[in-house]
């Protein structure tokens, strides 16, 4: 199990990979400044998806960022 603190550093980590810095930012800004369910936001979110279709979407994803950072 892993500590809270390195919980939180590979989150920034993984904000700032996908996101970029400075929209990183602003999502953990948006986040602290709105009162926030994660589980309420995650329901429904990719409710017609099979886990192939979910797994297919972030292979896609992880493609696409690779792409944009070569």
């Amino acid at each position: 199990m892993i500590t809270d603190t390195e919980i939180k550093l590979k989150g920034v980590q993984i904000l700032a990979e996908y996101l970029g810095d400075v929209e990183a930012e602003r999502f953990i800004a948006l986040i602290q400044r709105e009162p926030f369910d994660y589980t309420k936001w995650r329901q429904g979110l990719d409710e017609d998806l099979t886990i192939e279709g979910i797994s297919q979407r972030a292979m896609e994803l992880r493609k696409k960022s690779a792409e944009q950072g070569a």
